[in-house]
């Protein structure tokens, strides 16, 4: 279930904690030579309620339940998975956000071989960071994930500040016709434009979901957007919320929720302060577009625990390490449209197009060799992305492995945030600047997943 109460998430990490005990870990970034016992993930067709028109047939998901599990990790300690294909395709997990070691990273023929129908494959490593993650295939990837194998990651910490109740939403579309089956899965007039979008709505597999929460209480809000396509502009109407980490990390100072653009690949946590009357609503709203659209809602339940939004206590920062500006070498990255218009051959294969280019040249052929990276850097050494968007879309652009900081933005004063996902405006030049600690080739890509597919990817080499 989305909603946890305070008992419940002591209880969990509790469980997580037994979990790690005596378990040996080598490596910076944690690959497990031992590890607890695999979360099995088998993926599957199945079914599922998405509209009144009945079961959406040919939905991918791991396991019969419906929406994938919410994965409940540890900072620090050791978790294993043990992906079973029982679809008809290959397939992989990519850990979203998780700077963990580059074999389990879930890039087919990058970090690992396809996971074909009847294999397995196990994962196991200890997340460095605590926080909101998500986790997908990178195999077929507008299809599978299109089809719902997009599910949440929480990373906990128990150091964390105590609330009263924790609600983990996953936001996607659904490509769906009138009779609630599956339609085309894109549109090239889309493609190259921002994207095709969802005909269906849902937060956990459900429209404008409610859930109840104490009232007058602080509630932890985890959002990830897990779409393919889709950028929300969020608002919270009828409570007090605050922003209390975006990406995974804490926000150097926390602010009010107030119409904040976050895209596909990216999660915020928010701090909501529910009302003291029983039974009034906080609205979580979309006001991208001509007219709000409810996300979900929160009901407040219960006497009023008068909690104040003041008094919640810091998140403690994760250990990502701080780039030497003095010494860092810039890397220019230009993202723009191509005119090229030739099947792309990207990661597991190809939509028939390319629309979108990485420094002017769409994937694969980003440099003189099709099959080199687009740079190659030294293990440890600072870097600074120099990073602009000739095109009039926004693109949410991920980097694998890393996590960098912001430091500069052409159109408007930033904050240093800590991210793995940054969605760059049009015509907008940032710098985000990182130190280059973990080895092996780690995906650059947008993650409009027509785009990445189109040409907007390539990746870098660490040694």
């Amino acid at each position: 279930m989305p909603l946890l109460s305070r008992r419940n998430l002591l209880k969990a990490s509790a469980v997580a904690g037994a979990y790690g005990v005596g378990i040996g870990i080598a490596g910076k970034f944690g690959f497990a030579e031992a590890a607890p016992e695999p979360q099995l993930l088998t993926a599957v067709k199945t079914e599922a309620m998405l509209t009144e028109a009945g079961p959406t047939r040919d939905i991918m998901s791991w396991g019969h339940d419906s929406m994938p599990p919410i994965l409940r990790m540890r900072k620090g300690r050791p978790y294993a998975a043990r992906l079973k294909n029982g679809l008809d395709e290959p397939t992989t997990i990519h850990w979203h956000g998780l700077r963990i070691d580059n074999r389990m990273d879930g890039v087919p023929f990058m970090t690992q071989p396809y996971v074909y129908t009847g294999d397995s494959f196990d994962y196991a490593f200890t997340p460095p960071d605590a926080g909101t993650f998500w986790y997908h295939p990178h195999c077929n990837t507008l299809t599978q994930m299109g089809h719902g194998m997009t599910g949440v990651i929480v990373v906990e910490d128990p150091a964390d500040p105590e609330f009263d109740a924790e609600v983990v939403l996953n936001l996607r579309d659904w490509r769906l016709g009138g009779d609630g089956q599956f339609i085309a899965a894109f549109r090239p007039r889309d493609a190259a434009k921002t994207g095709t979008y969802g005909t269906v709505r849902t937060a956990n597999w459900h429209q404008e979901p409610r859930y109840d929460a104490p009232a007058g209480g602080l509630v932890r809000l985890r959002i990830a957007v897990t779409d393919v396509t889709r950028i929300f502009s969020l608002k919270m109407e009828g409570a007090e919320a605050i922003v209390i980490a975006i990406d995974g990390n804490p926000v150097p100072k926390r602010f009010p929720l107030d119409l904040l653009q976050i895209g596909p690949g990216q999660r915020l946590d928010l701090a909501v302060r529910m009302p003291d009357d029983e039974g009034a609503v906080a609205t979580l709203e979309d006001i991208r577009g001509t007219t709000p659209k409810t996300i979900a809602s929160l009901r407040a339940v219960g006497s009023s625990l008068k909690r104040a939004i003041g008094d919640l206590g810091p998140l403690v920062d994760n250990p990502v390490p701080k780039a030497d500006l003095t010494a860092a070498e810039q890397i220019p990255l230009v993202l723009s449209a191509t005119a090229e218009n030739a099947a792309v051959e990207s990661i597991c294969g190809t939509l028939g197009y390319s629309f979108w280019a990485i420094n002017k040249v769409p994937w694969p052929g980003d440099t003189p060799d099709p099959t080199a990276p687009l740079a190659e850097l030294k293990l440890g050494k600072s870097y600074v992305f120099n990073l602009e968007n000739t095109t009039p879309h926004a693109h949410p652009i991920h980097l694998h492995g890393m996590s960098f900081t912001v430091i500069s933005s052409s159109t408007r004063e930033v904050m240093p945030l800590t991210s793995d996902t940054y969605l760059i405006q049009p015509d907008e030049k940032v710098q985000l600047a990182f130190v280059a600690d973990n080895p092996g080739d780690w995906l650059l890509h947008c993650h409009i997943i027509e785009h990445q597919k189109t040409g907007m990817t390539s990746y870098l080499r660490v040694s």
